[in-house]
């Protein structure tokens, strides 16, 4: 069964417990009441009915027991009761009225001029009163009996019943329409729900349920949203994950198959063939440049492992230290290929990994040393922020084109291929880069134009003390 119906069906079952409770205790209490009106109307009429007979005793108006009927027959109105029998020990002396077959001997309740009371009904059915009480007339006992008819009140009863019955049934019907249409507007919402959770089964994570409501529906639907998105966030994470073990697969067996053919090919012909001893050492220095290119790109990947795996231990340090000591260890060896290097440090300490920092350093600075084929400029520049450090390291080299930017910490990614493999290089040094940016909490930035040269902003964010 639907949620809908089940609030439907408790809806119109508390409606018809409370209603049915509610209506039938108040016809019972207005029946109950007007019984009791009845019953007092009854023993007031029956008083006046006792105290015209007694009034007449005293006025000497009969003297037997005939006439008592007689006076009875006189002076009580027919109005004021349905029935009447006035009796002594030797039988009845009088009797008039429907009901006086059906009346009860009450005369063992009737002491002490005590008024019985009974409510009874007669062969045909007809509901009535009979009030009862006993008297003096001279020596003589008697019992005076009145009957009231209670057919109209009970008529008037059934006329509330049916009327309740009709009205019962009419609110029936609106409560169950209104519960039906109050239902689907409390549960069409979670259609809604149902629907997104069918859809990301499917396999469309992309699909919301974009419930916007105040109520307990409108959370759970922000919640169902927001786990959507986290699964649709964690699927799509494990898909570029994928993709990216999948490319660097692949560039991982291209870069060493070339270098390994390489390699066997003059290993063959040292082994199978009779050389001239200047061929010899060709083939020897071959596989020597291109053994260190391999053992190059092997620790290549180990740095990379290590800044991606270790833990970062930070300290208070100084970059324009490690900026100027790594300049100036530098500067020689870049002279002799006709490149200025240059640094310009704001004095200040934040919490750096010292070892990272320089290993940083010294990638970029690599890469933007290739960048310049004939002599140039490297400008290395340190500042200090809130939060950390800003290292900006800039060349007069031949830049690189816009579309390549976004590519340039992917691993084994290179501008130049043909050029970048001469110089020995294996397209891991930014993907390096990048990692140990991201283990310092920081970001990076290329800003590079062609013809022009390239400047590499990062910004490390360990905090400061």
């Amino acid at each position: 069964m639907k949620f809908r119906w089940k609030i439907t069906f408790c809806m119109i079952c508390l409606l018809s417990l409370l209603f049915g409770i509610g209506g039938s205790a108040l016809i019972s209490i207005s029946f109950q009441s007007s019984l009791n009106r009845e019953e007092q109307s009854a023993r007031e009429s029956y008083q006046q009915v006792l105290g015209a007979l007694q009034m007449a005793d005293k006025l000497n108006s009969w003297i037997d027991e005939k006439s008592a009927a007689d006076t009875i027959s006189q002076l009580t109105p027919q109005e004021t009761y349905s029935a009447i029998e006035l009796s002594s020990d030797d039988g009845t002396l009088y009797t008039k009225g429907d009901f006086t077959a059906d009346f009860m001997d009450l005369s063992d309740k009737t002491n002490d001029g005590y008024l019985a009371v009974a409510y009874l009904k007669n062969t045909e059915g007809t509901p009535f009163l009979q009030v009862s009480s006993s008297f003096q007339i001279g020596r003589k006992t008697l019992c005076l009996n009145l009957g009231y008819d209670l057919s109209e009140l009970y008529a008037t009863r059934a006329l509330q019943q049916r009327v309740y019955y009709e009205i019962f049934a009419l609110m029936l019907l609106l409560c169950a329409i209104m519960a039906c249409g109050i239902s689907w507007l409390l549960t069409r919402q979670m259609s809604s729900l149902s629907k997104a959770s069918r859809e990301i089964a499917s396999g469309n994570l992309s699909y919301r349920s974009n419930i916007r409501s105040g109520d307990e529906i409108g959370a759970l639907s922000k919640d169902f949203d927001a786990m959507a998105q986290k699964v649709e966030d964690s699927v799509q994470n494990l898909e570029d994950a994928a993709r990216r073990q999948e490319q660097f697969m692949g560039s991982f067996a291209h870069e060493m198959k070339t270098p390994m053919t390489s390699i066997i090919g003059y290993a063959d012909l040292l082994r199978g063939q009779s050389l001239t001893t200047e061929e010899q050492i060709d083939a020897a220095n071959y596989i020597f440049s291109e053994g260190k290119r391999l053992e190059n790109l092997s620790f290549k990947l180990l740095d990379i492992f290590v800044a991606d795996h270790r833990e970062i231990i930070l300290k208070q340090v100084s970059p324009a230290g490690i900026v100027r000591n790594l300049t100036e260890h530098l500067r020689p060896i870049y002279e002799k290929s006709g490149i200025e290097l240059s640094c310009e440090c704001e004095e200040g300490t934040c919490m750096l990994d010292s070892d990272l920092t320089r290993m940083l350093l010294l990638n970029l600075m690599d890469n933007a040393r290739k960048a310049l084929d004939h002599g140039g400029h490297i400008g290395i520049t340190s500042s200090m922020l809130e939060d950390g450090c800003r290292l900006i390291i800039a060349d007069n080299g031949k830049g690189i084109p816009r579309e390549a930017l976004q590519h340039l910490t992917e691993v084994f990614y290179r501008v130049d291929k043909s050029r970048s493999r001469a110089q020995g290089s294996a397209g891991l040094g930014l993907s390096l880069c990048a990692k140990i940016v991201e283990r310092h909490h920081g970001t990076i930035h290329f800003d590079s134009k062609l013809g022009t040269g390239t400047t590499i902003t990062v910004d490390l964010k360990g905090g400061r003390i």
